[in-house]
């Protein structure tokens, strides 16, 4: 007994409640014995199929199961797919996080908005820095370039081998303000022996090497020399700190002040200067309120909304409903970002607004505007080509993504055996046997409406589809049990079925089948309140999807008077 619990405990399970087969909601569980850790913690955006969803996050009931069992939650970078969700997850477990200074940062700001039974144990720690978490981890991280700053990817030490967790990054000879990503030490640790890689394969798909951050600079003096007369407006990401910088250094160049608009984009602006990550000329930042001192030639607006977010300053911009900037002819918009797949229509509907009030629009598809935080081939290739992985596991990416870094993986003659493309919650359990796909743990997606967590479950979600597709029909009425009296109604109300006044023949069957209904259960001594609405939803639902082929929500309402 003793001897078979003993090779229990060697093996290691690696999963992902999250990034798998989509775009976002990163999120790494490695377990070895009685201990788990956890690489990143973030959130996915809602598809078209889910109404009123603010936010989807990772199902994390197994490390609720296991919670004692976790030692600490370990952050790769400050974008949101990455930690988005943990003011949710903080909620429902309290490990410490570690991150390095930017991403703790950003994650304070984001946690401040919320409340915890227990407070939050935030860590900040460098790249370059070793964190041990219980006795079975020791983590080193390891400075990348990205689309932000302070972006790591991870060296785990495990008693089985050590895994590296790439995070999100590319080979940037050229960055902004920052190291060049720290090739020598993954080579070094390549030399040790590597027995997972972990990879990210958003670009797996796109031959070549990502432009360097530096590459948008020249492109933004460019845009500013020759829109000398016209105030300039640029959205991005919130977290991009280096492109920002680039934006406040064009307009320092120029004469430009600058001003912020957006609440993430002025939390990240904030603490990026308090932690010395971004910096600007005394003077050169404005309040948003102080733009109507200064001519439209002289500023320079940095926004959110580059993804078409409709409650973004970009989007009440272009609706003329932001409260202090109005765009018009003299103005040159500029989204400085590509458009997460699905958000594809909100920017254009965006594009479409701004040109439509004779607004000059600059994105990427008609100038140099932004470039990728992502690794194409070449670059992953050479993170395949350092660490020379035993076992390699693609993720961050749709299915497409995943097969794309498979077929480099074989490329650079790792045997196809040893490459495992897994599903969210799927466990690959290596030992000294080898590696293996072994069962699965609870996994999936909890919707996040507003601040609460789980709220819009599956049959609410339905709920909201099967208004939005055939609407409601309300049935009201009001009935005397004792002496089996209909006191008032019943009234038919209709929303997002049919136009009532167009319909008034439609209403008064309905009415006339609900009565009927009603009558039939005094007549077989029916008093039961439930019974009869059952009775008064089929039979109103059998009728409207014989004469309209349609099948609107119906809701009775019985009063007792």
């Amino acid at each position: 007994m003793s001897k078979k619990k003993n090779k229990n405990a060697e093996k290691l399970r690696v999963m992902m409640l999250g990034g798998l087969y989509e775009i976002g909601k990163n999120l790494a569980v490695i377990e070895y014995g009685e201990e788990i850790m956890i690489v990143d913690c973030g959130l996915g955006f809602p598809e078209e199929d889910m109404p009123g969803v603010d936010l989807v996050i990772p199902d994390i009931t197994y490390l609720e199961k296991n919670v004692d069992k976790i030692t600490g939650i370990v952050l790769t970078h400050g974008h949101e797919d990455h930690i988005g969700a943990l003011p949710y997850v903080l909620k429902q477990i309290s490990p410490p996080v570690y991150g390095t200074a930017l991403t703790i940062g950003i994650l304070e700001k984001k946690l401040s908005e919320h409340t915890f039974d227990v407070s939050p144990r935030l860590i900040a720690v460098n790249a370059g820095d070793t964190i041990q978490l219980g006795n079975n981890f020791s983590v080193e991280l390891i400075n990348v370039n990205h689309s932000i700053a302070d972006a790591v990817c991870l060296a785990i030490k495990t008693p089985v081998g050590t895994i590296i967790h790439s995070g999100d990054f590319k080979i940037d000879l050229t960055p902004i303000e920052s190291k060049m990503m720290n090739l020598t030490r993954l080579g070094e640790i390549g030399n040790e022996g590597v027995l997972l890689l972990m990879c990210e394969s958003t670009n797996a798909e796109r031959p070549g090497y990502t432009p360097s951050e530096c590459t948008v600079g020249a492109s933004l003096d460019s845009i500013f020399f020759r829109n000398a007369d016209k105030r300039i407006t640029i959205a991005t990401f919130s977290s991009n700190v280096h492109r920002v910088q680039q934006i406040i250094n064009a307009a320092e160049k120029y004469g430009r002040k600058v001003a912020i608009t957006g609440r993430s984009m002025v939390n990240v602006v904030n603490v990026a200067i308090r932690l010395g990550y971004m910096h600007a000329a005394e003077g050169v930042l404005i309040e948003l309120d102080e733009i109507k001192k200064y001519n439209p030639e002289q500023l320079t607006i940095v926004s959110t909304g580059s993804q078409g977010e409709p409650m973004s300053a970009l989007h009440r911009m272009a609706f003329s409903e932001h409260d202090k900037v109005e765009l018009n002819e003299k103005d040159v918009v500029i989204i400085s970002a590509n458009a997460i797949p699905g958000n594809e229509k909100y920017v254009n509907k965006i594009i479409n607004e701004l040109l439509h009030k004779g607004v000059t629009v600059l994105h990427d598809a008609v100038a140099d505007v932004h470039v990728s935080g992502h690794a194409c081939q070449e670059e992953l290739k050479t993170m395949h080509a350092l660490t020379k992985p035993k076992y390699f596991m693609p993720i961050h990416g749709e299915y497409r993504h995943l097969v794309s870094h498979k077929a480099l993986a074989m490329q650079m003659g790792e045997k196809e055996e040893n490459i495992f493309i897994s599903e969210i919650g799927k466990v690959l359990e290596i030992d000294s046997d080898g590696a293996r796909f072994n069962g699965s743990v609870p996994c999936g997606k909890v919707l996040v409406d507003g601040y609460g967590v789980g709220d819009v479950g599956s049959i609410v979600l339905r709920d909201r589809l099967h208004l939005a597709e055939d609407g409601i029909i309300i049935v009201v009425t009001a009935l005397q049990m004792d002496e089996q009296l209909i006191m008032s109604g019943p009234d038919i109300v209709s929303r997002g079925f049919v136009y009532v006044r167009e319909s008034e023949e439609l209403m008064t069957e309905l009415q006339q089948i609900a009565l009927e209904v009603i009558d039939n259960c005094f007549d077989n001594g029916i008093a039961d309140f439930s019974q009869i609405k059952n009775k008064i939803k089929d039979e109103l639902s059998k009728f409207i999807y014989q004469t309209t082929k349609r099948r609107p929500m119906i809701l009775p309402i019985i009063m007792s008077v």
